[in-house]
């Protein structure tokens, strides 16, 4: 099995920055996957002085970001282009900014979402017809983010996301035409929210795209299939070892990143310290480093 590393949403270490940088250390963790909750902000709406701090407070840990996940992208294609490019084109001067203070490994910008999601079968084909801008306004990100030295990933959301099977995903990347450009971030629950459950096949057919790989866990009640319940990922009624394992050994995603799980909260449940468990599940089960 190939070495892997994990991390996690920094945010879900703690909702205090330093607080959660420490614990990080403490977690034998050396990567960040850096979102929110940094001094209070989203990590694109950092100051240049609060972007200087946060580099140095990352490198007195000796640790180092692997992703800086932003929101863009994350609206309603029917908004409009003009809305969807001051929204999420306007942004891109600063992300790069910031970006080249941070040097992170991956950008995550975030997959569109339709208020018609309910009504559409092919959100590609929906898209090339109803509004096919958003393929260039894409396309137009990759290239602006590409240009100043940074590699894109693409992450499946789970409400309303243009992305519910893979063969939407595959469709709107050949679509967008960017080649290793740009990458997909393939969250397992967030798939599974839009009606795709997990399994090797789904992640088959997902694998050429794949540079990064997010762990929630969920469960469903008996005889269904549908996420319910929040849980950790020991718990998960998806298969958490089968699947990642064969991610590890593809070597897809050389660090994978814990997130919280969704779904309603099961009386009786112990969520205390989830995330803490979470990650020592997974190191137990599949070593590697941190």
């Amino acid at each position: 099995m190939e070495a892997v590393s994990f991390t996690m949403l920094s945010s879900m270490a703690d909702r205090d920055f330093e607080t959660a940088l420490d614990k990080h250390v403490g977690w034998g963790l050396r990567h960040l996957d850096l979102k929110d909750a940094v001094f209070g902000k989203s990590i694109i709406d950092l100051t240049d002085d609060e972007a200087i701090r946060t580099v140095g407070m990352i490198e007195a840990r000796s640790l180092s970001v692997y992703c800086m996940s932003t929101t863009l992208f994350h609206s309603d294609v029917e908004a409009g282009e003009d809305a969807f490019r001051q929204t999420h084109l306007g942004p891109l001067d600063r992300v790069v900014t910031i970006a080249r203070k941070l040097k992170p490994n991956l950008i995550r910008l975030l997959a569109a979402t339709t208020s018609q999601r309910n009504d559409v079968a092919d959100t590609v084909s929906y898209l090339s017809s109803e509004h096919p801008w958003v393929i260039d306004c894409y396309r137009e990100a990759v290239e602006k983010l590409g240009k100043a030295g940074f590699r894109v990933t693409i992450e499946n959301e789970c409400r309303h996301c243009i992305f519910s099977t893979p063969r939407e995903i595959v469709d709107f990347f050949d679509a967008l035409d960017c080649g290793e450009a740009v990458n997909l971030t393939w969250d397992v629950q967030n798939l599974w929210q839009m009606g795709t459950f997990p399994t090797l096949e789904v992640y088959e057919k997902l694998r050429p795209l794949i540079a990064y790989y997010h762990l929630k866990g969920g469960q469903s009640d008996p005889g269904s299939s549908s996420l319910r319940w929040r849980s950790s990922l020991e718990d998960a009624s998806w298969s958490v070892e089968e699947i990642t394992r064969q991610v590890i050994s593809d070597g897809v995603s050389p660090v994978i990143c814990l997130n919280g799980s969704h779904g309603e909260r099961r009386e009786g449940y112990d969520y205390v310290n989830v995330a803490e468990r979470d990650l020592h599940y997974v190191k137990q089960l599949f070593g590697g480093q941190a």
